[in-house]
């Protein structure tokens, strides 16, 4: 069996999304995809607009056999460490020949180069990063600047033409799933699918192609008429949403957590907030400063926002301190995922489960409440975590019939 391992979201699942696998099928031959993709909060530092569970049975009804949740604390974390831990499970499964992503830049020898000399990280290189990062650039554009003047000379392409591939958010995560690779010294096969359409953060509806990013699909959601993202979704995408709508008639937002955000965050000392991941260099004593003016999520992500500091990194840290993610337990974890939780198998998928049970070198879990019985302090502290997400993450819908609790306990594997 050759299996094929994909990172996601699924934010929601688009015609994008659908193109991808259809592509990694036919040019890597793989009989079946495991998808790995976050939970109930995300990358960027928000909720997912429909819960996991709906985003796994939108994967595996468009061609997705096995849908494995990524752990909290990765899920929520910058891209090195997202990608650390998403590269991890896919390792440790011990039978994935080959991982794909999408980017916008297909140059898989360029993004090779890239990744290299971040993974080697040469002095010059650091040096030309702290020079960056003294000038008070953001992380992500002290990287690129720091590769644009590292890397000039020995690529073939325009400095301008690096600078964009850098910036794009799909390329970084590309470079971050390479160096991950590396990192892991694993020999799983790299795909890169250019993305069709529109980039990440686009709110263009490419209606001659049909296709367009997540960010425009949740756009629409948020504001407008649902059947205006009927021909950029499957169709068993779009039933799903529909009857999603009925149940709260919003998607979730980070305005949704308002409330919970603000009390925890009023409620936590200075020395508090200094651990909270993400929070650096006496970033503590702005939060506490910005909370003084702020009556809102978006007051007081714009009191916080800086060069340094930018609305992504905000988010993340407002969502790290809603669910209390310590720096120190992304340390201690970072490259030690310590299970692979299923959350939908397709009618293929009890293969492909086999196939996994039988080389993975993490436990599998398939009954929570079973595995917190049995499992250890490390597996437990992680997994606790997964639940607290999905508990706080129920309080955001406005139907209050919804707010269940422990439903990781009680949700069976979608199938």
């Amino acid at each position: 069996m050759k299996i094929c391992g994909i990172v996601a979201e699924y934010n929601p699942f688009h015609n994008g999304h659908k193109y991808q696998i259809e592509e990694i099928k036919k040019e890597t031959r793989c009989d079946t995809v495991v998808a790995v993709m976050s939970g109930n909060f995300l990358q960027r530092g928000i909720p997912a607009s429909f819960d996991k569970w709906t985003r796994a049975k939108m994967a595996i009804e468009n061609g997705v056999d096995v849908v494995i949740e990524l752990p909290t604390c990765y899920a929520t974390a910058s891209s090195e460490f997202f990608s650390l831990g998403a590269i991890g499970i896919l390792e440790k499964l011990g039978c994935v020949s080959n991982i794909s992503f999408g980017a916008m830049c297909d140059d898989l020898g360029l993004l090779l180069k890239i990744s290299d000399t971040l993974y080697k990280e040469p002095k010059k290189y650091k040096e030309l990063l702290q020079k960056e990062l003294k000038n008070g650039s953001s992380f992500p554009k002290a990287r690129s600047n720091a590769l644009c003047e590292f890397l000039s000379n020995s690529l073939s392409i325009k400095k301008n033409e690096l600078e964009t591939i850098l910036l794009d958010p799909n390329n970084i995560l590309a470079i971050e799933y390479l160096k991950a690779l590396k990192n892991y010294k694993s020999k799983i096969t790299p795909f890169v699918v250019k993305r069709k359409g529109t980039s990440y953060n686009s709110l263009e509806l490419n209606k001659k192609e049909n296709i367009c990013s997540s960010t425009a699909i949740r756009e629409i959601l948020s504001s407008d008429s649902i059947t205006k993202i009927k021909k950029f979704v499957p169709n068993s995408t779009y039933e799903l949403i529909k009857n999603e709508l009925k149940i709260d008639k919003k998607i979730m937002e980070l305005y949704s957590f308002e409330h919970e955000i603000f009390y925890k965050l009023r409620s936590m000392s200075k020395e508090e907030l200094k651990e909270i991941l993400d929070v650096e260099e006496g970033f503590e004593n702005t939060i506490a400063k910005g909370l003084m003016n702020s009556v809102d999520i978006n007051s007081l992500i714009n009191n916080l926002k800086s060069k340094r500091y930018t609305q992504t990194r905000i988010q993340r840290i407002l969502i790290h301190s809603l669910l209390d993610i310590k720096t120190k337990f992304l340390k201690e974890y970072k490259n030690k995922p310590q299970y692979a939780r299923v959350l939908a198998i397709s009618k293929n998928g009890k293969k492909v489960l086999s196939e996994i049970s039988r080389n993975s070198k993490i436990p599998i879990i398939t009954n929570v409440a079973k595995f917190m019985k049995e499992s250890s302090k490390n597996q437990k502290e992680m997994l606790g975590l997964d639940i607290l997400a999905t508990n706080v993450y129920t309080l955001g819908y406005n139907n209050k019939k919804y707010r269940n609790n422990n439903l990781d306990y009680t949700m069976p594997i979608i199938k």
